[in-house]
């Protein structure tokens, strides 16, 4: 490989959860959209994005080749619910393309219920989209959210089909074991989520080498949309963390290649010069 700066901060990726669409990143794109590039792709079967998933791995491969359209070769990639188990999911089969990984109200471990989420899936095609907003709302964001017609409004307009498609192939998801992601990573919760109590997310911290856990007081399973500046504080160290790392990387990297300039010139007394690669750092904060 040919010896390149990279410079520019890293782009974002933002992957939404089940059942809405990219239209739940709003504020994200708001706050860090006019300072970085940011990808907030609808996953197939939502949203703008047609059809049906053929498989969980299908939703990986889908934001690589979207990675690869846009010429993006790393991103830093958020995910939340589903949308977090599709960022492992792209972990896994292409580290080499994430940067960072922020999980939020998410779950590293394998499907629990098969045959209930099996059903509900069922329960999609047969009812459509509109019981399954109205008995979920008050679990997705507090009561009384201003959110609250923000997220029915997307869970209602879902593709029953699509959406039908993503759980039945999310039932068959593997468990993330976590211990090989080594880039900085995120966890972020909120106190009042049914769906992955604070328990699980402290959980999924101590699973990842490189992790901060941002606990947000008095929202539900959407904390990005309840509780934006929380949760964009917790983007924005992340990032910070990242493009720490990647200058380190990069000035490691230059000193390697003027190293190797001089590897062959010898000294006075017949010596070969040397000098090693300065080591990195890892660090762990759990911010709750």
């Amino acid at each position: 490989m040919i010896a390149a700066d990279d410079v520019g901060p890293v782009p974002l990726l933002l992957v939404h959860g089940h059942p809405f669409d990219r239209s739940m990143w709003r504020p994200q794109l708001a706050r860090f959209g006019p300072r970085r590039r940011v990808l907030a792709p609808d996953l197939r079967g939502y949203g703008a994005t047609g059809g049906a998933t053929l498989g969980w791995r299908a939703l990986a491969e889908d934001l690589v080749e979207l990675l690869d359209d846009r010429a993006v070769p790393r991103a830093v990639v958020v995910g939340l619910s589903m949308g977090g188990q599709v960022a492992m999911e792209l972990h896994r089969i292409a580290p080499e393309r994430v940067a960072g990984l922020l999980l939020a109200a998410t779950t590293p471990m394998a499907e629990s219920d098969r045959a209930g989420r099996l059903a509900g899936a069922g329960r999609l095609e047969r009812e459509g989209m509109g019981p399954y907003a109205t008995e979920v709302l008050d679990r997705m964001v507090v009561p009384g959210s201003p959110a609250a017609a923000h997220v029915e409004s997307m869970m209602r307009a879902a593709d029953p089909q699509g959406a039908a498609a993503a759980q039945r192939a999310r039932a068959d998801r593997p468990a993330y074991p976590l211990h090989d992601v080594t880039v900085p990573a995120a966890v972020v919760v909120g106190t009042r989520d049914g769906f992955t109590p604070v328990e699980e997310a402290r959980r999924t911290t101590g699973a990842l080498p490189d992790a901060e856990l941002t606990v947000v007081d008095g929202v539900a399973h959407l904390p990005n949309l309840e509780a934006p500046d929380e949760f964009d504080a917790a983007l924005q160290r992340l990032l910070d963390r990242v493009e720490g790392r990647r200058g380190r990387e990069t000035s490691d990297s230059r000193r390697e290649s003027s190293d190797s300039g001089a590897g062959d010139e010898r000294l006075a007394g017949g010596d070969l010069a040397t000098r090693g690669p300065g080591s990195g750092t890892r660090s762990g904060r759990d911010g709750a």
